[in-house]
């Protein structure tokens, strides 16, 4: 059923794109009832405006708190045509019906974001805006609701392409958005009172993005979020659903390599694959730190993601382009250096922003019918406590850390070898930790390194002590691990016995 727009109700808070829908709706001989500052605004516009209160019968009060909520307000929203007792209640109260509902709701959103000041948080919590929303979309076959400025533009689209006329189904598209923008509102108030421990899982996100696919072609993928705040893309395709997740796994990996881990403008080059770190090595120079992560495992490098906390020079670009890689990301670009990176129009060169350096509390994955929810890993080790058969090196002990970090961004049973600030050889995703570990020794062997000297850490403790004993037997002498088997003393004596450093942490790494 279509109908012409005769009346409508507009309440907002920004009123940014509205003037040129009031006027349109003046062209149109739109009756327009009004409130507070959008009042004012249409007034200055020279275009006539009721006051509400002129159908409430009583002033804006409580500080502006109550202005809308009243039964002539709400009976001109939900008031039905095809009904005859609604038809005549109407009419017995004066209540004119709204064929337009406009409301933008105060940013409760954008307040929370801008001060920790409770008093001025609680005002911008809106109580008439996303009521008189949810009537007016409940009610969509009577009239149309548009529910947020940045519908403002489209909506004028169609009032001026229709002649101010409207379909049902339109109606309805528009009810549908507008629930969402209430939901979206709603969830937002929770979660400021509900910080822990909610009954409910309640999560909102805006700016949806369709992707060409999931994880493989058959399968649907859809991105939720706002990528603009930790990056801006400067070369490529679109981020596919899978490189989304290794540029993840990537930015939460070079996070962990601050001042207090790494030198005073030390560069750290890593390679993802399939959200495994599959190269990084920390090095003087960013060309010198792109050639250690490579040689660290060049086959699996290839159709990698990159990473780097430093900016990328015309030198390092060039040796970059002999690979083909699937995404390269760093906080600056040499202009020469995109010149050369750009050759290639699919590749996907970022900008990462400081946003991209904060961490999400929360994890989230969907299992079992049901959602589980997490706290980010954070942190390196909970203690530093050296048990073995002698005190580390600072060399060793620099290493160590290094490898602890990149261990806990393997997947899980997950070795790490690191010499000299170098991923020299890594075992993960295995379902036993000496697999875990032949895997990370074959490695090493394949390109050629020496393990004499490594160091090795592991992602959960060794439940025997045969990962000591391999290690040691390939020239491993430093190991670094949480702890926490009953049987942690067959480690600890073995590495007494040949006078090999051990390092137990208490702070477990599993991925999954």
């Amino acid at each position: 059923m279509s109908k012409k727009i005769q009346s409508a109700l507009i309440s907002v808070f920004n009123k940014e794109g509205l003037e040129s829908i009031i006027k349109l709706l003046h062209e149109l001989h739109v009756t327009i009832y009004s409130t507070g500052g959008t009042q004012q605004f249409i007034e200055k516009l020279g275009v006539p405006v009721i006051p509400v209160e002129v159908l409430t019968g009583y002033p804006s009060i409580l500080g502006g708190r109550v202005k809308t909520l009243h039964p002539s307000v709400f009976g001109g929203i939900l008031g039905r045509s095809d009904n005859p007792k609604d038809v005549s209640e109407m009419k017995q109260f004066s209540i004119p019906s709204f064929d337009l509902v406009i409301v933008d709701l105060y940013p409760f959103e954008e307040t929370v974001a801008a001060t920790n000041d409770e008093k001025l948080i609680i005002e911008k919590i809106d109580i008439g805006g996303p009521s008189m929303i949810r009537a007016a979309a409940k009610n969509f076959n009577e009239l149309c609701v548009v529910a947020a400025k940045k519908d403002y533009a489209q909506f004028e689209t169609l009032l001026r392409e229709q002649n101010g006329m409207t379909t049902v189904d339109q109606r309805k598209k528009m009810a549908a958005l507008a629930f969402e923008i209430v939901a979206l509102y709603d969830v937002a108030i929770s979660k400021y009172f509900n910080t822990d421990n909610a009954l409910y899982f309640q999560e909102s996100t805006t700016n949806h993005k369709q992707m060409r696919y999931g994880e493989n072609p058959h399968q649907s993928g859809m991105f939720y979020g706002t990528l603009s705040t930790l990056f801006n893309q400067l070369n490529g395709k679109e981020l596919s659903y899978n490189n989304l997740v290794d540029v993840d796994a990537a930015i939460q990996l070079i996070n962990e390599f601050d001042d207090s881990e790494t030198e005073t403008n030390a560069s750290i080059f890593a390679i993802i694959k399939h959200t495994n770190v599959c190269g990084v090595a920390q090095r003087n120079s960013v060309k010198e730190s792109w050639e250690a992560a490579l040689a660290g495992d060049p086959e699996s490098a290839f159709g990698g993601v990159l990473v780097c906390n430093n900016q990328i020079d015309k030198e390092t670009a060039e040796a970059i382009s002999e690979i083909f890689f699937e995404v390269l990301m760093a906080p600056k670009f040499d202009e020469d250096a995109l010149l050369i990176l750009k050759s290639k129009k699919n590749r996907i060169l970022l900008q990462l922003k400081s946003d991209a350096l904060t961490q999400n509390n929360k994890l989230y994955k969907s299992l079992l019918n049901g959602v589980l929810i997490q706290s980010t890993d954070k942190g390196n080790f909970t203690e530093w406590k050296e048990v073995g058969g002698r005190k580390t090196t600072n060399t060793e002990q620099a290493n160590l850390v290094f490898a602890n970090i990149i261990c806990k961004h393997l997947k899980s049973n997950a070795i790490a070898l690191v010499k000299n600030l170098q991923l020299i050889g890594k075992g993960c995703g295995q379902t036993s930790r000496i697999d875990a570990l032949r895997q990370a020794i074959e490695k090493s062997k394949q390109f050629n390194f020496n393990l004499q000297g490594a160091v090795l850490a592991s992602d959960a403790f060794f439940p025997f002590n045969d990962c000591v004993k391999m290690g040691h037997e390939v020239g491993i002498e430093a190991f670094i691990q949480p702890g926490g088997s009953v049987r942690d003393k067959d480690s600890i004596d073995y590495c007494m016995e040949n006078k090999l450093a051990l390092v137990m942490t208490q702070m477990r790494h599993f991925k999954h």
